[in-house]
């Protein structure tokens, strides 16, 4: 048995001591105590848990050209010259955090700018939210992209006046042109996870969801997963895109789901997306953004396909987790949820954007709802460049959603921000200049999403996040303030 004494217990500032045993808290109280490790009045926190991330992604995009603090479309052809020039012949070249609303005009680079570059070499350059990217004439080769091919469902090739690709490409066009690159071995996922996670542990985090497994290979990441979780310093909740288990391609998983250990790895549900993101302008919200008459974003599903994938989950007995940032988008989930037997099962991610009758609809259906206060700050200058000043004041209602009752976690995303936790709970604590304060939540409330609630998310309440007797000893220490 390991004791640990004289400390401060973090959520109550009592002074405690625990016990740890067989990877279990045994107990933990104010009990006097004079043997065990003294922690000299340290601050003990449970671990951060990550209910919404994308951990092999991460892995995979730290070995890509970094494009984030680009503030003209110059800097980034510079950038990507730069790299083309490093680069063996026949190699991809890949650049991540890319963001057009950076620059003065807001105009996007194209392919012919990366033709100029190069037009035999492919490259992707992805948009920072993670819904969009730049490809050149190689790239859409290899994808079969040519000016007849129509726009898929749920995305779109943005073309010239001629109807030409120029590059641009939105939602499942952008899937649709990064699924021709190399997908990678089994062997270089694992790396990849590991990598994440080491980098996850460093802010004090030990359970991460990915909630895009299948991305490249359902099987094969799942695998990745789990050979990875027996050595890594974080655990892995996971969460299955829709297609790879109910799709027409869909492999049976039920094996490899089975041989996992809870304690280091499990699949927590299915992953739909219903829209886009704010910064691509195509998350579906109810009015025009900002200087784009017509254009309200997209839905990635017409509403009766929603419910019938969300329906069709549910009834195989499958947690269901969607993506919604719009205001539309959100309701069109919330339609589907209240058709299901028990809408507390499942979640609503993102929802940024929300009225007050959709707070109050979202509490009579007790669905959970997971945000990602890190945003704001990294992404303010986007929001209010898309959807004005005003619209964007309103954005990410922390304090009336919790207010509300409703089931409320946080998160990151990343690897579409650094994702440090304590970011997040500053910001919503302290919402930068432009955003309502009045939606601000206490320090204590913003830890509480990123440990209990977190767990809360994951269905992990009876092993994790409160460091009560039976669950996983997890924990992280702070000095005194």
């Amino acid at each position: 048995m390991k004791v640990y004494r004289n400390f401060l217990f973090g959520p109550t500032g009592t002074r405690q001591s625990m016990a740890i045993e067989n990877g279990r808290v045994t107990w933990r109280d104010e009990r006097p105590c004079t043997e065990g490790e003294d922690l000299a009045g340290k601050v003990l926190w449970p671990s951060f848990i990550d209910s919404h991330c994308h951990i092999l992604p991460m892995g995979l995009m730290m070995r890509s050209l970094r494009l984030d603090g680009c503030e003209t479309q110059a800097e980034v052809l510079d950038r990507v010259r730069d790299r083309h020039r490093a680069l063996e012949a026949g190699q991809w070249l890949f650049g991540v955090y890319y963001d057009q609303t950076r620059f003065p005009d807001g105009e996007h680079v194209t392919l012919h700018d990366l033709d100029a570059i190069s037009a035999e070499r492919p490259m992707i350059l992805r948009h920072v939210n993670g819904h969009a990217s730049i490809a050149n004439s190689a790239a859409l080769h290899l994808a079969g992209v040519t000016r007849e091919t129509a726009d898929p469902k749920g995305g779109e090739f943005v073309r010239d006046a001629d109807g030409t690709p120029n590059g641009v490409l939105l939602e499942a066009a952008h899937e649709k042109v990064t699924n021709a690159a190399p997908s990678p071995t089994l062997d270089e996922m694992v790396a990849a996870i590991l990598a994440a996670a080491e980098s996850m542990a460093t802010y004090g985090i030990a359970c991460a969801t990915d909630m895009m497994t299948g991305r490249y290979d359902l099987r094969k990441e799942l695998e990745a997963y789990r050979i990875a979780a027996e050595t890594s310093p974080v655990r892995f909740r996971l969460c299955i895109q829709w297609r790879d288990l109910f799709g027409p391609r869909a492999e049976p998983c039920d094996d490899l789901i089975q041989a996992m250990n809870r304690d280091t790895c499990s699949v927590w549900g299915a992953k739909i997306f219903a829209d886009g993101a704010i910064g691509s302008a195509t998350a579906a919200i109810y009015c025009d953004y900002e200087g784009q008459p017509g254009n309200s974003g997209m839905l990635m599903y017409a509403p009766e396909k929603l419910l019938s994938m969300v329906e069709r989950a549910d009834q195989a007995g499958w947690r269901v987790a969607i993506h919604a940032i719009g205001d539309r988008a959100s309701d069109l989930v919330m339609d589907a949820f209240e058709r299901t037997a028990d809408p507390r099962r499942h979640r609503i991610e993102h929802a940024m954007i929300l009225s007050d009758a959709q707070i109050e609809r979202m509490a009579r259906l007790g669905s959970h709802c997971t945000m990602q206060p890190e945003f704001l700050h990294r992404f303010g200058h986007a929001y209010r460049r898309q959807l004005g000043p005003e619209r964007a004041f309103r954005l990410k209602r922390f304090r009336s959603v919790l207010d509300a009752g409703i089931p409320l976690s946080f998160s990151s995303d990343r690897p579409i921000v650094p994702g440090g936790p304590l970011d997040g709970v500053r910001t919503a604590a302290n919402r930068p200049e432009g955003f309502d304060p009045s939606e601000n939540l206490t320090l204590a409330e913003g830890l509480r999403a990123y440990t209990e609630m977190g767990a809360v998310a994951n269905a992990d309440e009876d092993l994790m996040g409160r460091l009560e007797p039976g669950q996983l000893p997890d924990f992280r220490l702070e000095e005194q303030a």
